[in-house]
């Protein structure tokens, strides 16, 4: 269900600065807003003890210092240390913080997205619980809001503390990603970023079970810019992305985007056909002037030639039939256990609402908030 876009005065608009050269990007004009009349803040936590009391510092020392109503979403996504107890500490002793406790771990995206369905601001920040994208650049991210833009992403002008191969498969996944996959996934980039509500409420009716939140995010379109920033080593704590899950992640990039890995299957079948072809001929070849055919060797690289092109074919295909499996059952996103504040008015809105073909709203799996006070 698409819901109807709001009708601006032709007199509020201007035209979005040009980047120069030429762009595939949808041309928007700008409305320029006032400053947000409140910003919620979404924090995904996993296994955060030894970082949350410098996030707990940070944090309130930006809200308090912001001109406008503030609130913080911690979603713990089943932390098995004192995440939760900290969180909820933090909670009794601020109002403005809402903790959202998962049943059980979901991952990051899906705690990303349950911070998103609960947040009530104007503007929305979508940030890491490490510190590793400093809370000051949100000043910045205001600034382009303030302009007319709907996205405000943090693009990484340097990676502090992080390991020479880190840095590298981060280059080359995004790189690849906007040659074979999406052109218009913006590079350097994490999910660290500013959300219009406009721009948010369409994000919410994209309830995939396999989520990349920062291509869905440039998927819906919108005005969206880039701001600058040098990223900060992690303030505590160990990273939650190593490489056994960086690896799955970027297939589930890749997949949830295209169908290349389909088409490349199709290219291999075809180049091992003319393999088989270049190897009859040159049989044939060999025949003709008197020359020993090959036997046992050539055949036996042949045919496993074909069967291992197959066998990959098979599991690329299956791949997106399973995917395909999962979407239609119509599993919920997450679950959540409880909630956690001094607010006794904390929900979601149903998906239903948003997107009847949704199925059954996770929300009435919610439930109801524990007051913490």
């Amino acid at each position: 269900m698409n819901s109807l876009a709001p009708t601006i005065h032709p007199d509020s608009l201007h035209e979005a600065p040009q980047t120069g050269g030429p762009t595939s990007e949808t041309c928007h004009l700008l409305r320029t807003r006032s400053y947000p009349a409140s910003i919620s803040l979404v924090i995904p936590m996993f296994n955060e003890e030894p970082v949350i009391h410098l996030l707990r510092a940070e944090v309130t020392s930006y809200i308090d210092r912001l001109p406008t109503e503030a609130e913080v979403v911690l979603v713990n996504d089943g932390s098995t240390d004192r995440t939760l107890q900290l969180a909820a500490a933090w909670a009794k002793d601020d109002p403005r913080i809402k903790v959202i406790q998962f049943a059980r771990n979901f991952g990051h995206q899906a705690a990303a997205t349950a911070g998103l369905d609960y947040a009530t601001g104007e503007a929305i920040v979508l940030m890491d619980a490490d510190l590793q994208d400093p809370v000051p650049v949100i000043d910045a991210m205001i600034v382009r809001y303030c302009e007319g833009y709907d996205v405000v992403y943090g693009q990484r002008a340097r990676r502090a503390g992080e390991t020479p191969l880190k840095r590298l498969t981060a280059w080359l996944f995004y790189r690849a990603m906007r040659q074979f996959v999406y052109r218009q996934l913006p590079v350097d980039t994490g999910d660290f970023r500013l959300l219009s509500r406009e721009c948010l409420n369409a994000l919410r009716q994209m309830r995939e079970t396999h989520r990349f939140l920062r291509g869905m995010v440039t998927w819906i379109g919108f005005p969206q810019c880039a701001v600058a920033y040098e990223r900060h080593p992690r303030a505590g704590g160990t990273t939650k992305y190593p490489m056994s899950k960086m690896l799955p992640f970027a297939w589930t990039a890749a997949t949830s985007f295209s169908t290349l890995p389909l088409k490349l299957s199709l290219y291999l079948g075809v180049g091992v056909g003319l393999t088989g072809v270049f190897e009859a001929f040159r049989a044939v070849f060999a025949w003709a002037f008197g020359f020993v055919v090959p036997g046992w060797t050539s055949l036996m690289i042949v045919t496993c030639l074909i069967g291992s092109a197959m066998l990959m074919c098979l599991a690329i295909l299956g791949q997106y039939v399973g995917m395909i499996y999962e979407q239609v059952k119509g599993r919920p996103l997450y679950l959540v256990a409880q909630t956690i504040s001094r607010s006794p008015n904390v929900a979601v809105v149903p998906v239903s609402e948003m997107n009847p073909a949704a199925g059954k709203s996770f929300a009435e799996m919610i439930r109801p908030s524990i007051n913490a006070a």
